[in-house]
Order: structure tokens, then sequence, then C-alpha cells
């Protein structure tokens, strides 16, 4: 776990976070909990540790300069990425950790009660059929789908001024080409990661 603890610390420094060493152990029992649980619930196809850093840790915590408000919904959460990366990070912001897939919801239950989280919520629900008691200030998804589909999708769980956050690869023209909302690209860089990765911002 060397290895994995200078990649994940010199991750964090070239992305300019500001995060603590129980986070660091909570981020680095995560990657083992992800391993562990690997076998059995096919969770990600990314085996090495050191890939897991860089594709799974570093890939959300990413994010966290453009995440607006205190409640959050990540949608399509599976192995619980990038939700409990960036709930460990964040432990002042509620995250509500959505995923229609079974097994992965109750891998992400677990990972909560070992890692010890208190602001994770899990639902085991598709997004369209989720109605929450409160609506979220941002909406963020590892894209799982056409940003058209995913607006149509998410859209009743945003609030009034609530914003839509889409992890995509390559810049998708031909989506965005679709979506009639305002929306701004924003090119983003992984540590140790050449792949092109772009986050789109859809204000519905």
């Amino acid at each position: 776990m060397d290895d994995c603890r200078k990649i994940l610390v010199d991750g964090i420094a070239a992305l300019n976070l500001s995060v603590d060493e129980q986070q660091i152990e909570q981020l680095l029992a995560f990657i083992k909990l992800i391993e562990k649980w690997n076998k059995a619930y096919n969770l990600t196809a990314i085996k090495k540790q050191d890939d897991m850093v860089r594709l799974h840790l570093l890939d959300s915590l990413t994010v966290i300069p453009y995440l607006e408000g205190n409640r959050i919904i990540d949608i399509g959460t599976g192995a619980g990425l990038p939700g409990i990366p960036l709930a460990i990070c964040l432990p002042h912001i509620a995250f509500t950790l959505l995923d229609s897939n079974a097994k992965k919801t109750r891998f992400v239950q677990q990972a909560v009660l070992e890692l010890k989280l208190t602001n994770i919520k899990i639902v085991h629900s598709r997004a369209e059929d989720f109605q929450p008691e409160q609506c979220y200030d941002m909406v963020l998804t590892r894209a799982f789908a056409d940003l058209a589909d995913i607006l149509r999708s998410t859209n009743h769980l945003l609030a009034k001024n609530g914003k839509l956050l889409a992890m995509k690869g390559h810049c998708p023209e031909q989506e965005l080409a679709k979506v009639k909302s305002p929306t701004s690209v924003i090119l983003v860089r992984i540590p140790g990661v050449e792949a092109e990765r772009n986050l789109v911002l859809i204000k519905p």
C-alpha cells in the first residue's frame, strides 16, 4: 500500500486539495474494500490497487472544486464512485448514493459502515423512480448514459437552482447539441492518467 499512498498523496497535491491524514487512511481503506469484495460482487474491471487509486480515487476527487451546495446525489454510484471518496473528503456535505443494482448498494452500505461515514444515505432505486423528501443542490454522475437522457431521468431531483455535473471522457459534442439548457464543459486532468476527462455542468 506504500506505492498507493504515494500516488494518492502526490495526486492530491497536484490537484491542490486539502486532505488530512485520517481521510487518506479512509481513502486507502476504501480501495482495500473494493479489492476484497470485487471477486464476489464484480464491482470494477480495474484490478490493480495503484490503478484504482488513479482511476477511482483521484478521478473522483477532481470534481471537488466544481461541487455546489450542501445536498448532493450521486446517480449510478456503482461501487460508491465518486460519492464515497467525496464524502470522505467533504464531511460537511450530505451525500445520497443511488444505484439500481442491489449487489452494489449492499457493498456501498458495508463500506459506509466500515469507514464510519455519517454523511451518506444509500438508496437502491432507479433515478426516475426515486422521490426524495427534499431536492438536491447538485446531481452528480459518472455519466452512465446520454446527457439528455440523464437530464430527463434526474431533473425532478434538483432543487430550484440545482445543477447537474456529469463526468465524461471525451467532450460529447453530439450529446451537448441535444441539451437545450445552459451548459459548460470543463477539461480536467487526473494526475497520472493520460486519458481525456471532461466535466459537463448543466443548469436545467
